[in-house]
Order: structure tokens, then sequence, then C-alpha cells
């Protein structure tokens, strides 16, 4: 089984089967017994929206385990769901992390998968099952460059031969870019919004390049501050762009700073080949556009950029014997 444990998705993929499960990493909790009343999309859409005693938590944040419990109670939820309600009986599984976690927060995701019922734990850095996922060839002694931009961090890599040559991990990505447009509603039009809306404003106008299509609009429902009464705003693609520009400005560096330290005979390979992106974040109207502009690299983005790291995990278990070289942190087998 192999899981990207995403700050705002989790996927799992099973052998021989594909994708079975793709839901956001949310779960609301009854306060009172302690026990998840719902996980996944069904706590997703309480977020915000909760009654005293339920709260609505998402366990991940910037990639790690914030919440140890939850995240455990998560975990077995979706493996006893692709299992329709039963436990498996200890499955391999393969989780991707980010390459920048340190090794108490390796250990906590260890931990959590063996609590959940695991036999045999093994941890794959995310750029590196991005590429696998994203079909670039990095069994070849090529460079290859991935970004993978996803809820909680955004990671740069250069790959070749199984292997990360350089890597960089901002914790800066898809919430971020959200929380800046709730700041920017609550500094310009005196709204203040939630977590589901400012996605929303993300999703339907945003953009991290100007093009054609610019004037597009959007009415904007929250509770405005001076009045302390609901109100509707109307807003332009173009202001929330520019809401945009700092959090993107840290991804756009953080490639840069990757891009400067390259070998020079990797670096004209990514000149040859261009940039890969991958992650949620990749779904950012022009965010390729962008990183073209300040890099002067061509820059794909992946056919399903949001399953790449987990169809990455997948191919791992399907052709261990091949790739077992791209993991850096091994368990014992229970």
């Amino acid at each position: 089984m192999g899981i990207d444990l995403g700050t705002a998705n989790t996927l799992v993929y099973v052998s021989g089967k594909g994708i079975v499960l793709q839901e956001p990493s949310v779960v609301a909790i009854d306060q009172d017994d302690k026990l998840p009343l719902a996980v996944g999309t069904e706590a997703k859409n309480m977020l915000g929206r909760t009654p005293g005693n339920v709260v609505a938590l998402r366990p991940l944040r910037d990639g790690v385990i914030a919440d140890f419990d939850t995240a455990e109670m998560m975990l077995k939820h979706f493996i006893r769901q692709v299992n329709e309600g039963q436990a498996l009986v200890s499955p391999r599984i393969v989780i991707g992390i980010p390459s920048g976690v340190t090794g108490v927060e390796r250990r906590a995701v260890m931990d959590a998968a063996l609590q959940a019922g695991a036999r045999d734990v093994r941890l794959i850095d995310e750029p590196v099952a991005a590429a696998i996922g994203a079909g670039l060839p990095v069994a070849d002694p090529t460079g290859n460059m991935i970004i993978d931009i996803g809820g909680g961090t955004t990671e740069v890599a250069v790959m070749s031969l199984q292997g990360i040559v350089l890597s960089e991990s901002v914790r800066v990505a898809g919430d971020e870019l959200s929380e800046s447009i709730a700041q920017y509603m609550k500094k310009v039009h005196n709204l203040i919004i939630g977590e589901r809306t400012s996605e929303e404003i993300k999703i339907k106008v945003g953009s991290a390049y100007p093009s054609d299509d610019d004037e597009t609009t959007m009415d904007v429902r929250g509770l405005h501050m001076l009045s302390g009464l609901p109100r509707t705003v109307t807003i332009k693609s173009a202001e929330i762009r520019e809401s945009m520009s700092e959090p993107l400005a840290v991804i756009v560096e953080a490639v840069k700073r990757t891009l400067e330290r390259t070998p020079p005979e990797l670096a004209a390979d990514i000149i040859d080949r261009g940039i890969m992106l991958a992650g949620g974040g990749a779904l950012l109207k022009g965010i390729d556009t962008l990183i073209s502009h300040e890099t002067g690299i061509v820059t794909h983005i992946a056919a399903d950029p949001l399953s790449c790291v987990v169809l990455g995990t997948g191919r791992v278990l399907e052709n261990f014997k091949q790739l077992e070289r791209v993991f850096r942190t091994r368990s014992n087998p229970l």
C-alpha cells in the first residue's frame, strides 16, 4: 500500500488496484468522548461550521504530523476504508514525506503507520515519489528537476540515478497562498473569510501570472469587520494575484537557489528537459509561466499533478527490487 500523507489531502494506492482513495486530511472529533465523528470529505465540510462540542482538525501542518493521535485515527480509518471495513493483515506501507523533515518527524510518521497496523513501513521523499509518478526517468544518469507544491510544503529537487542530488524544502505552499488571500480580504476589504472561502477564491480566480482573462471577478461573502454584519464584496483576479505575490516569490526563490547550486552537467540536462511541476499547487493558473519567466527554463505541469506522489509510491511498491535504492530510511519488519 502506498500513501501520500499530505497536509491537504491523503491519497492511498493499493498494488494491483491503483488509487483507491483520495480524501481531504481532516478529522471531526466529538470533544465529549474524543471519538472521530467524520473523516475526509465529510469532515472537511464541517470546517468552521461545527457546534461547541465538535472540533474539525487537520492533523498535519506544513507536511508533518502536528497532532499524533488524530493522525493515527485518520490513518486507521483510511486503511480500513480501503479494505472495506476490515483491518488489513499487516500490510507493507510506503509513505511519501517532505524531504526537509527532521528525524523526530520521520519517526512520528512511522509510529503512526505502525500503530495503524502496518507490518513494514518505508519512507520515501516526496520529490522522489513525485518524479517517479510524473514519469521522469529517475534511474538514468541525467538531471531531472521537480517542484512539488503541496498544501504545507514546496519541495524542489534535482535528481539523478534514483537519488536526490540537491533538494530544498520550504514550508510555504497552498495553505500559505490561501492564508495570504484571507489576510488581503481583511486588510483591503475589511472582510473576514474562512479557510474554505479563501481556498475557493484561489481555485476560481487565483493566478500566478498576468493573462488575457485578468478581468475575471467573483462575489465573496464574509463578515464585515466594521459593521459586524455579513457582507458581499466583488473581487478581481488581478488583486488576488497581487495578494499571493509574497508566498509565490518565496517558492520562486527556492527554485533559483536550487538551480544556483546544481552541478553544471546536471544543469545542462535540466535546460534540455525543462522543469516538472507536481502537487496541487501546480494547478494554480499561470504558475508554470511564472517559473519559466523567472528561471528562463521551460516548465511543464505533470499529467495528473495531484496524484504524482501516490502514483510514485505505488510504482515503487510494484517494482520494489529495482527501485529499493530510493529509500533513505528503513524500518525493521515487525
